[in-house]
């Protein structure tokens, strides 16, 4: 375990890192195959709370130079950990298709302008 701060710039890596983890994961897998894959459902779920975990570590003065809601992203971490029984797995896929790209471009542009 590290004893220095993990700073801004390695979280928003780690974003990027984990966001191609579920790329990877979900690459050529209808929603269907999704559905009945509780291994890639469960890799899936783990990586959307390490993003969640990341951006809440972020220094609020960086986030709040970008439009996006990032207390989705917050709430969807804390969504999965705390309330895990009302998890709708067909949400998670379209989360993942759908809104991951436009997060993923964003954290990179992020990491270019701040670092």
């Amino acid at each position: 375990m590290r004893n220095d701060r993990i700073t801004s710039q390695e979280r928003l890596e780690h974003v990027i890192e984990t966001i191609e983890m579920i790329e990877g994961f979900i690459k050529d897998l209808p929603i269907e195959g999704f559905l009945k894959d509780i291994t890639v459902i469960n890799a899936t779920l783990f990586q959307f709370a390490v993003i969640g975990e990341a951006i809440i570590h972020v220094d609020v003065e960086i986030l709040e130079k970008y439009d996006y809601p990032w207390y989705k992203v917050r709430a969807f971490r804390n969504f999965i950990v705390h309330q895990y029984k009302a998890i709708e797995y067909r949400i998670v896929w379209e989360s993942a298709n759908n809104n991951l790209p436009e997060l993923k471009s964003l954290v990179k542009l992020m990491l270019k302008n701040e670092f």
